[in-house]
This record gives structure tokens, C-alpha cells and sequence, in this order.
């Protein structure tokens, strides 16, 4: 069984994997079936052979068999869950919506964000039927300063779960950013059901009634939690973790909280998963089995720890329901479902054939769970807790056994971490140690007591001592060596570190221990290749409406702008530039330039130089002193430079040219001062960046440099409007690419279709960040190669 369930997880991430859905997808479930049936056949087949020759056949058959049930099976949930799209015709148009706020609204200083079931849809452009042409479920936005008062009086609703409201708001279908290392944001809303985004318009109408579905009265519940919570703790630094281990909301968790957890690797306790559903089942069962015991006629007619089992599922799904249901909740609660089931049964399975029955139960459930992180770690964690139990001859107990443990899963899960967070926590052992035994038997409890009964001791007895576990925190990630930053490596080489990992836990004597060891050594220590002397990389990232490039030499790395701010808590350099530079492997960026000081271009710049080292900031200062106020880099030539036309460095055989701007004006500087940036490697190969500058800016360039300013690549100025690239710029230019920086259906109509042709005709191939995805660039003497990360890493959901 066992080997049939590895087979059919790994059907499903073969299709999870897949650029395009197979054309028979819509008839996955029928080829699951006969896959099924195939393994069942070879089963009794493999039973009945007379000889190890026919067993393994039937083995083999039966392990294809799996892989080919699982794909089947994933493609037709696919293929059923991407049907249910937005209609391409009402992206961007004004729709009104009706239906039922449909979970806990997530709210910041300016926004909030929900969850909305749609009952019907409305609108020019929408088709006939309730809904439309609109998605059952979407997830949308409401800002501050939208609708017909005052400005002043344009403050957001109190939305609560379950009410019925008619909203005018704008969808558009799924997107997020595409590059190497960033969270797949189009992946997360499939997984959980949301097919389209979008934001409120205008005045919203509550209407009468409220949503009558099961799950509707428990996220009300939840609010209500919520909100005694806050009223109990209102100054708590903490409340956002109190609230996130009651009820499995983490809105409140600030970002700087959220880093003390990540580099000291306790993130996992704050989240609602398998460790809190077990111990929530695991104390109810054993209360329920301990009292069943003592009175004789239950007993004899049910066993006792039948009896537990049964209590712990319940209390592990009413836990669950108070977090909400979600996906981590779902998986946990199904793994312990399977293993209920198995016990209740008397089927007397072993452990590891009921993880591998909860494994196969969770793929049923949710084939989408291996794209997420916590998938792999908690089914990850359970084997190596199993595999450490085994083969043992003379097995360890007490603290001893407790260490070896926590320091077997942190081994056996650091390739996995180093893939998916590229870096793990060495100081995770030490701070779960403590910090494991302070939440599930301490805090969480507590917490969950004030749930259920507001006291405000309790949530005030919770908080001193999540402030005792939180300072002890700080001091660990204060650490230089708390967090092991690696970068993102190649397949090969994680699948051979999974092996390394494997071996190095098993038992003493076992072969090839050391030498697992030894692989294991050479994974975390692995580099990615970089550019050759005299050659270069450059990426243009996707960061939405703006700008950030990173070029790579042999031995530097330099940022041109920043990117955009998203809102008031997030920007580009921290969901985009800085985990992008993390899987690369760069900890230090020698220079960063910054065009000029629009938002979209600057926005990302703090949350950059918080997370990576930055040597030089060039900003067009012009009074001598650097921006950046850190050390300089003098055999260049940098210290207070600012960026003005003139400024020539070389590294590594890697010409770096500034062309304009020629004045500095003091204060603010606009569009038409932005730093113009010519890259050029000793074969040939050339990228030029107009951050964005209009057509006078261009004028001025042409005149003054002409022929000269011919590139092998160009970023388009202003992300491709309408006021730059000019027909005399583009033709002086003559580029063998040009480059669009700009977000997905923006505003702004960016860039104009006048433009792209304009570069077309020239002889230019276009390619935008909106539809492609982060673009790389890679040079080889007088070549360039140029393609999109979604060009690169298709997946079936893009677009969709």
C-alpha cells in the first residue's frame, strides 16, 4: 500500500508540475478509475504469483498504475476548478456583485481584504445567469476613499462574516509576480478556491438577511473572538500570535514578529496545523478514555480507546472549526480522521501504513496540497519521528531521546526548508526546545480557554508568558548565526540531499553514513554559477507597476531601482526583490541606483537595504555625501557619487555608464531626471535603462550620444507610455529586445499599444513583466539570451 501511495502522490505533482492540462482532463476521473481498478487487479495478481519474477512485475504495474490514478485524478479536479473563471470580457469593467461575505475579513490601516460568495452578477458586460460569467468565490478589496462622501467621511463598513451585501467592484483574474524564489501567489488562490480578484468601487449596500450556511455562523463566532480579544488586550504587543493560536487568524502578527519566528524557525507554532489538531485530539481522547475506563458498562461495550478516538476527532474538528477550516486545519484533520478510522476498525495498521493512508487521504481531499510548504514539512516530520523509531537496538528515552529527535527532523528537513525558504534556523532546536512545550502546553491552552470562556486573566496569564517566550526569541534571532541562508539549487541536487538526509539518520552501522554526510555537506555549501569576466546577467523582475532590475557580473551585483509599494505593510523589496536575491545566494549588493524618487521606482528601497547588505546607494545627492551613509567602494570611484551623466565604473570587465541626467536639481527629482543606465560587456552585449524619461529626455540622448547609445536590449522608458519612446530614439536605439516594466491590466494602459509597435517595427522582440513574468537576461560574448520566468516555469494555472 505504501508504495502505491508514493505513486500516486507522485502523479499528482507530475500534473501539479505540468504547463498544460492534458486535453482528456475533463475525463480524469474515468482514467483514475481504470488506474485504480489496474492497481487492484495487480494486487491479488502479485498475491497469487508462484515466483519473485511475476511478484515484481505486478509491483511495477501497480506502482504505474498509481502514478497514472493520481495525475488522472488531479487533472479532472483541475480542469473542474479552473472552469469556473472569470469571463476575459469583464476584466476591468464595473460589475455589481451580490452575495455573502463568506470568512473573517483580514484588516489593515487602510483596506480590508475578504472573501465573497457570489449569489449573482450584474453589469454591461455580463453574460446571462445568476452569475454570469463571474466566479462562485473571489477575493476582494476595500480601500479607503472610494465611494460618494467626503473624502474625510470615507471610512470602510465593519464587515462581518455572513452578511449579505451588493458591492460595485472591478475583477480581474488571477495574477501575481513571477520570478525565481517568490511566493506563487496564483497558486495560493487556486488551492483555496478564489478564481478571480478585485476591489469595491464604490458605495456598498447592506442588504437584508444574513448567509445560512453552517460555516458562515462559525467565522461570525470567530469575529466575535476576535473582538473580545482586542477588547481584553487592547495595548498587547502580542495579540495578533494570542488570536492567530484561538482561532487561526494571523493578520494581526506584525512583520518584525514574523521575522523573530522565522529566523529562530517557530513560525510552524503560530500556524494551526498537525502539532496543535493532535494535541487538542490527543488531550480529549486521552480525558475521554481515562473516564470511559471507570465505569465498567461502557467499557464492555466499547473500548475505551475506541471511545478516546472518537472524542479526539471531535474536539481535533471543533478546533479546527475555530481556526476556520483552513487548508493546514483541513490536512491535519484529515490525517487524524485516517488514523482514527484505522484504529476504530480494528484493522491493527501500522503506523507507517496509516500515514501513508492519511497521505492518500489528503491528496483525495486536496490535490493541490503539495504545492504548499507545510505539506511537505508535517508529513515530512511524522516519517522521520517513525523512521527514528525503528531498527533501534538499544533505544534512547528520556531528554536524550527528545534531543536526537529535534535534531533528526531539523537535518531531515533542512533541504526541504533551504528549497522552499531557501535557509533554515540553526537555532531552531534550541528555540523549539522550549518554545514547543510553552505554546502546546501553556499558551495555546489558555488562549483557547479564553475562547471559549472570556476571562480576561486568562488571555492576560497567556500574554506574560508569550512575552517570556518572545524575549527569549529575540535574543536567538539577534544571533549571527541563527538563520543559514543558502540559495535555490538545482533538482538534482535536492534529490540527493534528500537521500544524504535519509541515510545520515539511520542507524549506527549503517553503510555510506558518513558519506551521506559528506553530500549533505556539499548541498548547503553549493553555489549557483555566475557570469564569466567580461559578461553579465540581468533580470528585469516582475514587481508589478514599476521597476526593479538586478544585473550580476563575475563578482558584483547591482540593483537598479526598487520596485513599488503595495500598501501600507508590504512593497517590492520584500515580497519580491529580496526573496529573489535570497535564491540566488546574494547577501550584499555592491550598488543600488535609483532612478529617480516616484514611489513606483523607490518604494521597495527600506525593506531592500533591511534585508540584504547594501554597499553604495546612488541617488543623485550631489552634495558629497553618500546615501547609503555606509562603507564605500573606492577603487571604483563611488564614494558620494551621484548619479549624473559622466559617472563611468568597470567590474569585472563589465562597463557601467551613466548617460543622464546632466544637472541635479535640488529637492524632488522627477520623471525627467531619471538616471539613464548603459550596461556593456567586453563581447558586445549591451542593456540600457531609461527609467523614465519622456521623449525630451530621449531628444537630449540622441543628440548627444547617437549611434552610440545602439543596445542589445533596452528597459522602455516609463514602462511603455505613450510620452517616451519616441520614433528617433527607438530607431537610435535599435534594440534586438525592449523590455516592458509594467503591472498586470494597470491603469495606466501601460504600455500603449502605439509603442509596442513603434519597438516591433524596429526590429525589436517585446516582452512584458505582466505576461511574462520576471525577464533574464544572459549574455555570452556578443549574444544575448532573453526569456520569461513564466516561459521558463510554465504552469497549467497561468493566466487561468
Amino acid at each position: 500500500m505504501r508504495a502505491n501511495v508514493v505513486g500516486i502522490l507522485s502523479g499528482v505533482w507530475l500534473l501539479q508540475a505540468a504547463a498544460v492540462l492534458p486535453a482528456w482532463a475533463r475525463w480524469g476521473w474515468l482514467a483514475a478509475a481504470a488506474a485504480l481498478a489496474v492497481m487492484a487487479w495487480c494486487g491479488r495478481m502479485r498475491r497469487r504469483a508462484r515466483t519473485a519474477r511475476g511478484a515484481g512485475a505486478a509491483w511495477v504495474v501497480a506502482l504505474a498504475a498509481a502514478v497514472c490514478a493520481g495525475h488522472a485524478y488531479a487533472a479532472w479536479r483541475a480542469d473542474a476548478r479552473l472552469a469556473d473563471a472569470l469571463d476575459g470580457a469583464l476584466e476591468g469593467r464595473d460589475v455589481l456583485l451580490t452575495g455573502v461575505v463568506a470568512a473573517l475579513p483580514d484588516e489593515d490601516a487602510g483596506s480590508v481584504r475578504f472573501v465573497f460568495e457570489v449569489e449573482r452578477a450584474e453589469g454591461g458586460a455580463v453574460r446571462d445567469g445568476l452569475r454570469g460569467g463571474v466566479p462562485r468565490r473571489v477575493l476582494l478589496s476595500w480601500y479607503r476613499g472610494y465611494g460618494r462622501a467626503p473624502r474625510a467621511e470615507r471610512e470602510i463598513p465593519a464587515l462581518q462574516p455572513g452578511e449579505r451585501w451588493r458591492l460595485p467592484v472591478r475583477l480581474r483574474r488571477p495574477h501575481g509576480s513571477a520570478a525565481p524564489g517568490v511566493f506563487d501567489y496564483e497558486a495560493w488562490l487556486l488551492e483555496r478556491d478564489l478564481r478571480a480578484t478585485g476591489y469595491v468601487r464604490g458605495d456598498g449596500k447592506r442588504l437584508a438577511g444574513e448567509g445560512g450556511g453552517f460555516m458562515h455562523g462559525v467565522h461570525r463566532l470567530r469575529a466575535r473572538i476576535r473582538q473580545q480579544f482586542a477588547a481584553a488586550l487592547p495595548q498587547a504587543p502580542y495579540l495578533g500570535i494570542l488570536t492567530a493560536l484561538a482561532i487561526g487568524d494571523q493578520s494581526a502578527i506584525t512583520p518584525e514578529q514574523w521575522e523573530i519566528l522565522r529566523r529562530t524557525g517557530v513560525q510552524h507554532l503560530v500556524a494551526i496545523s498537525g502539532l496543535h489538531v493532535s494535541l487538542a485530539a490527543l488531550a480529549a481522547g486521552g480525558l475521554c478514555a481515562a473516564l470511559w475506563r471507570r465505569v465498567p458498562g461502557l467499557a464492555l461495550r466499547c473500548p475505551a480507546r475506541h471511545a478516546g478516538a472518537v472524542a479526539g476527532l471531535a474536539a481535533a474538528g471543533g478546533y479546527a472549526l475555530l481556526a476556520g477550516l483552513g487548508i493546514p486545519a483541513q490536512r491535519a484533520l484529515v490525517m487524524l480522521l485516517a488514523a482514527a478510522l484505522s484504529l476504530v476498525a480494528r484493522r491493527g495498521t501500522s503506523a507507517r501504513n496509516t500515514l501513508a493512508l492519511a497521505l492518500a487521504a489528503v491528496l483525495i481531499v486536496d490535490p493541490w496540497a503539495p504545492l504548499a510548504a507545510g505539506f511537505w514539512l508535517s508529513f515530512g516530520a511524522v516519517a522521520v519521528i517513525l523512521l527514528m523509531a525503528r531498527g533501534r537496538v538499544a533505544p534512547v528515552r528520556g531528554w536524550r531521546a527528545a534531543v536526537r529527535l529535534q535534531l533528526a527532523i531539523t537535518l531531515a528537513t533542512a533541504p526541504v526548508l533551504v528549497v522552499l525558504f531557501q535557509g533554515f534556523s540553526l537555532a531552531s532546536p534550541l528555540a523549539n526546545a522550549f518554545a514547543i512545550a510553552m505554546v502546546s502546553f501553556a499558551i495555546a491552552p489558555l488562549a483557547l480557554l479564553a475562547a471559549l470562556w472570556p476571562a480576561g486573566w486568562l488571555l492576560e496569564l497567556a500574554h506574560i508568558l508569550l512575552v517570556w517566550m518572545m524575549t527569549a526569541l529575540q535574543w536567538l534571532a539577534a544571533l549571527p548565526f541563527a538563520l543559514y541562508e543558502r540559495p535555490l539549487p538545482p533538482p538534482w541536487l535536492f534529490v540527493a540531499a534528500l537521500a544524504a538526509v535519509m541515510l545520515a539518520i539511520l542507524p549506527r552501522g549503517t553503510p555510506a553514513r558518513l558519506a551521506a554526510l559528506a553530500l549533505l555537506g556539499g548541498f548547503l555549501l553549493w553555489q549557483p554559477a555566475r557570469p564569466r569576466p567580461g559578461e553579465f546577467n540581468a533580470a528585469v523582475l516582475d514587481v508589478g507597476q514599476g521597476l526593479a532590475v538586478h544585473v550580476q557580473t563575475a563578482r558584483h551585483d547591482v540593483l537598479y531601482d526598487s520596485g513599488p509599494l503595495y500598501g501600507s505593510a508590504s512593497d517590492a523589496g520584500a515580497r519580491v526583490v529580496a526573496p529573489y536575491l535570497r535564491a540566488l545566494g546574494i547577501g550584499r549588493l555592491d550598488a543600488v541606483m535609483i532612478s529617480h524618487d516616484d514611489a513606483d521606482h523607490v518604494g521597495g528601497l527600506e525593506s531592500v537595504r533591511a534585508r540584504v547588505e547594501v554597499g553604495e546607494i546612488l541617488a543623485g545627492r550631489g552634495d558629497g555625501e553618500s546615501a547609503s551613509g555606509s562603507a564605500s567602494i573606492p577603487e571604483h570611484g563611488l564614494r558620494g557619487a551621484s548619479c549624473a551623466s559622466g559617472l563611468h565604473w568597470r567590474w569585472d570587465g563589465v562597463d557601467f555608464t551613466v548617460l543622464a541626467p546632466d544637472e541635479l536639481p535640488p529637492g524632488r527629482r522627477g520623471n525627467a531626471q531619471s538616471c539613464v543606465l548603459r550596461i556593456s560587456g567586453a563581447g558586445g552585449a549591451s542593456l540600457l535603462l531609461t527609467g523614465d524619461i519622456g521623449r525630451g529626455g530621449e531628444e537630449e540622448l540622441t543628440r548627444r550620444y547617437g549611434a552610440a547609445l545602439a543596445s542589445t536590449a533596452v528597459v522602455a522608458a516609463h514602462h511603455g507610455s505613450r510620452a517616451s519612446s519616441s520614433p528617433a530614439f527607438v530607431a537610435t536605439v535599435r534594440p534586438r529586445a525592449a523590455i516592458f516594466s509594467a503591472g498586470y491590466r494597470n491603469r495606466y494602459g501601460h504600455p500603449h499599444p502605439q509603442v509596442l509597435a513603434r519597438w516591433e517595427a524596429a526590429g525589436a522582440r517585446n516582452l512584458r513583466t505582466d505576461s511574462g513574468g520576471t525577464i533574464l537576461l544572459e549574455t555570452a560574448g556578443a549574444e544575448m539570451k532573453i526569456a520569461g520566468w513564466r516561459e521558463i516555469m510554465p504552469r497549467y494555472w497561468h493566466g487561468r
